[in-house]
């Protein structure tokens, strides 16, 4: 059962989403997982390559951000912790995250998850699910953000003002 969103942004920019992602960056440690969910072209990767570059940055490292569709997994290596990037689209069993080294990674790195569906019962139940839904009417996204973990409200209590 999923937890009902704290909190409802929207984002009517790529630079919108740009600074959100870079606010959650600065708020990131390892073992924190985010899920981020919606449809093709909703944002997930543009928010995940932000977010990852904003970390970058932060330990003095420039380099290219790929979209890890096709290795499904993209690592970081940051200071002070080691960044996951997953993409699930192609997997089509849970098992396939297994042979990942996701749930490992889950307890060790920071991680981003897109298409978590693909996880089936090893999403972490402290996770953050972030999901995009485009609007209908404009070219705005909508960014709901739920979670079991009991800290998360609070870790972005401050959010409201960013998108």
């Amino acid at each position: 059962m999923s937890a009902a969103p704290f909190l409802t942004l929207t984002s009517d920019t790529p630079e919108t989403t740009t600074a959100l992602a870079e606010a959650i960056a600065q708020r990131l440690r390892a073992g924190d997982v985010l899920l981020l969910t919606g449809p093709i072209g909703a944002g997930k990767t543009h928010f995940a390559r932000a977010l990852i570059q904003s970390r970058m940055a932060a330990s003095g490292q420039i380099e290219d951000v790929p979209s890890p569709t096709f290795t499904l997994v993209q690592t970081y290596e940051l200071d002070p912790d080691e960044l996951w990037h997953a993409d699930l689209y192609r997997l089509t069993d849970p098992t396939e995250v297994i042979e990942l080294g996701l749930e490992e990674a889950f307890e060790t790195a920071i991680c981003l998850v897109e298409w978590p569906d693909r996880l089936g019962e090893l999403a972490p139940d402290t996770a953050l699910s972030l999901t995009f839904r485009p609007d209908p009417k404009t070219d705005s996204r909508v960014l709901e953000f739920a979670a079991k973990g009991p800290d998360w409200p609070d870790r972005l209590s401050d959010l409201g003002g960013t998108a």
